[in-house]
């Protein structure tokens, strides 16, 4: 049995678990604060963790806020807040669910990259792009027994990796749409705005000026409403997309071999500012500034909608096999 913790922020931690999971021939018990994925086949084990940054009433009546219970450990650590009953609930259901694991991936924590080692399992650190040269990140990286970065080699500098080369498996980016076939394309001069990419008012502005100028727009996932399932059709039908910098954006881009104007998102440790600098550097799509208006989105989409970018660079095809290999090689 293989362990897989999936971080709770966002949706790129159970993305990439859910992409390289079934070329896994063990058997393999998640561990999350994150409800069970839809249609997550029932061979997986889910293990719901309970949160650790949820402000809490003791039975005495104080309250525990874990922003003011110390988390960073005087900066040594990035979440281990003093008093905290779902902190210590979530680890303690680690430990009593991890006697019959062979290895552990974690995707992402510091803090469970040094629990599971303390267990005495196998354990393998998956890292992000970014300045990681933090206490915590040195400490998870040191533990590790092996380190995946889901980028191709040399796309993106990671200081801290540059001393650990010989524990680090490079997969090229990994999307959940690997070898999926792409639909019929769309009509010509067409823009997709996929997540909430941009403020709303400048959004707007950009649709309006690329109406006016003959194109067609279309947005999705910017809010609750705007949601969809699977983004796929969309993403591969339009002239440009207009995406952020994140890890598996990036991967679905290369996979769909889309035209794409970028926008670095405000995130820890500058992970999207790095890879949107990678993704400048091989020419693989436009990078637009963080005060970028609607009109530079629109000179950014025109010039987008004529470029040819090798998406191939970024390695795509066949990386969740290669994460999934990287793991299996652990094993006794």
């Amino acid at each position: 049995m293989i362990g897989w913790y999936v971080h709770h922020h966002g949706y790129g931690h159970v993305a990439r678990f859910l992409a390289v999971h079934p070329h896994l021939r063990t058997p393999v018990r998640a561990f999350s604060s994150l409800p069970r994925p839809a249609g997550l086949g029932a061979e997986v084990e889910w293990i719901a963790l309970p949160d650790d940054a949820d402000t809490v009433e003791h039975d005495d009546g104080t309250i525990c806020d874990p922003r003011e219970g110390d988390p960073t450990v005087r900066g040594s650590l990035h979440w281990a807040p003093h008093d905290h009953p779902g902190h210590r609930a979530r680890l303690t259901r680690i430990a009593s669910q991890s006697a019959d694991l062979r290895a552990m991936v974690v995707d992402v924590s510091a803090e469970v990259v040094a629990f599971a080692r303390l267990l005495g399992l196998r354990t393998l650190a998956v890292t992000q792009p970014g300045e990681r040269t933090d206490a915590a990140h040195a400490l998870a990286y040191d533990l590790a027994d092996r380190i995946l970065a889901p980028w191709a080699h040399g796309a993106v500098p990671v200081g801290a990796l540059s001393t650990r080369t010989d524990r680090v498996v490079w997969t090229g980016g990994i999307s959940r749409y690997d070898g999926r076939s792409s639909p019929d394309a769309d009509a010509e001069r067409s823009v997709l705005f996929l997540g909430r990419v941009l403020d709303d008012e400048v959004r707007r502005e950009a649709e309006e000026r690329l109406s006016a100028a003959g194109w067609r727009t279309r947005a999705v996932g910017h809010d609750p409403d705007s949601r969809i399932e699977d983004p796929w059709p969309l993403v591969t039908s339009h002239t440009v997309v207009v995406s952020a910098a994140g890890q598996n954006s990036v991967a679905d881009l290369a996979a769909a071999g889309a035209r794409a104007v970028v926008v670095a998102q405000d995130r820890p440790f500058d992970e999207q500012r790095h890879t949107a600098c990678a993704l400048h550097r091989w020419g693989l799509a436009r990078v637009a500034p963080e005060d970028v208006d609607g009109a530079g989105i629109v000179a950014l989409v025109e010039a987008a909608a004529t470029d040819a970018p090798d998406w191939s660079q970024w390695q795509v095809a066949g990386a969740a096999e290669r994460a999934a290999e990287a793991v299996e090689a652990m094993l006794p």
